[in-house]
């Protein structure tokens, strides 16, 4: 129980951090996602317009929600993903790598710290996304984008742990800059590790996360499905769209963010 409840305040520690170093760059990215008048303006013209008329503050746009869902979020994301491996090992099953990979075990820790992850984010990021995009909201529309970013989050955070591991075994085999490695050279340090890994989960469900801003939006017809507004931005070429400014907030607050939590 004492572990567990360690795990949870160290998750509760990165999601603090994640806002104060992150959020001006995450406002810019959801408005290029979510406002259709924004949709073909570059990262720097939204940030622009945005603080001419509010200054560091619109910045900050939902940064409350996110500061009281964020904390509480990451700590269910890495504490359910640390009790579902202590489970996994206590029922002693076998140990197997996918290609020699993948190891399933990481995978299935992963998929329930995304679940738990994306049942507390799922309405504390519709609050925050509708601050961002200044949208009014109603209440029963709180749950607009659900299904999505389960999905979201549950492959965000098992790719995560994979690419942590895989990123271990390439220490391992010495094939890393020792720039980025601990001293020992075993595994990245914990800035390299919360930059790049969540980076590259990030890559894998980006399209994903574009969808689930559009639907909480609100300002995307709620009746369209989640598949064809995929659909939608394939076609118009808005699947990656705010990839700059959310991978370089993402380098930074989780790179930050890792630091904290390992310390």
């Amino acid at each position: 129980m004492a572990e567990f409840a360690v795990t949870f305040a160290a998750g509760a520690f990165y999601g603090l951090t994640t806002v104060v170093v992150g959020q001006p760059l995450d406002t810019i990215k959801v408005r290029m996602q979510g406002m259709p008048n924004h949709s073909t303006h570059s990262a720097f013209s939204v940030a622009k317009e945005l603080f001419s008329r509010e200054g560091v503050r619109g910045l900050y746009r939902g940064g409350l929600p996110l500061f009281l869902g964020g904390s509480l979020m990451r700590s269910a994301q890495f504490g359910v993903s640390g009790k579902a491996r202590d489970v996994l090992r206590q029922w002693g099953l076998p140990d197997y790598r996918l290609f020699g990979l993948f190891d399933y075990q990481i995978v299935l820790a992963g998929i329930a710290g995304g679940i738990g992850r994306g049942l507390v984010e799922a309405p504390t990021d519709f609050f925050k996304t509708r601050r961002q995009v200044e949208k009014r909201w109603e209440l029963r529309h709180v749950l607009d984008g659900t299904g999505v970013t389960l999905a979201r989050n549950t492959v965000l955070y098992a790719a995560f742990m994979v690419y942590v591991d895989l990123s271990k075994q390439a220490c391992a085999a010495h094939i890393v800059p020792s720039i980025l490695t601990t001293p020992d050279g075993m595994s990245l340090t914990p800035f390299a590790k919360g930059a790049i890994c969540a980076n590259l989960a990030w890559l894998t469900v980006w399209p994903a996360d574009v969808v689930k801003t559009q639907r909480q939006s609100g300002n995307y017809d709620i009746n369209v499905s989640s598949w064809k507004l995929l659909m939608e931005n394939v076609k118009s070429g808005r699947m990656f769209r705010g990839v700059v400014p959310g991978l370089v907030r993402s380098s930074i607050a989780n790179g930050s963010s890792m630091v904290v939590y390992e310390w």
